[in-house]
C-alpha cells in the first residue's frame, strides 16, 4: 500500500512541476512559490508514509492540488486524476494487504500442521 502511494504522490509533484513551467511564464512569484511548496510538500510526504499522520498529510496534499487548478485551471483534472489514484491506492493497497496477511495465516498453519499419511 505504501509504495503505490508514494508511485502517486512523486508522480504528482512531476506533474506539480511541469504546472509550475506554466506559473513561470504568467510571472506570478507568489502563485509560483505555492505551487513549488506543494511540489516539495509531496516528495517529502512520499517518505512519511510510515506514519499514520503521513497519510493525512497526503490527503490534504490531494486538496491543496485540487485547489492549485485556481492558479492553472487543468490542475482541477490533474488534481482530481491523482486525487482518485490516492484514495484507490489505499483501498487497493488495504486489500492487497490483507490478501497477504491471510495468505501467510494459511502457510503458517499448513507448515505447522502434522503431515497425514
Amino acid at each position: 500500500m505504501r509504495m503505490m502511494a508514494r508511485s502517486v504522490l512523486i508522480m504528482e509533484a512531476i506533474t506539480m512541476g511541469f504546472a509550475l513551467l506554466l506559473v513561470r511564464l504568467e510571472n506570478n512569484s507568489s502563485d509560483l512559490a505555492i505551487g513549488g511548496a506543494i511540489a516539495i510538500a509531496l516528495i517529502l510526504t512520499s517518505g512519511l508514509l510510515k506514519k499514520r499522520w503521513g497519510w493525512w498529510l497526503g490527503s490534504a496534499l490531494q486538496l491543496a492540488t485540487l485547489l492549485y487548478g485556481f492558479v492553472i485551471t487543468s490542475m482541477f483534472i490533474m488534481g482530481a486524476i491523482f486525487t482518485a489514484l490516492w484514495f484507490a491506492a489505499i483501498f487497493l493497497g488495504r486489500k492487497g494487504e490483507r490478501i497477504r496477511s491471510e495468505l501467510e495465516a494459511q502457510a503458517k498453519k499448513s507448515s505447522g500442521a502434522p503431515a497425514s499419511q
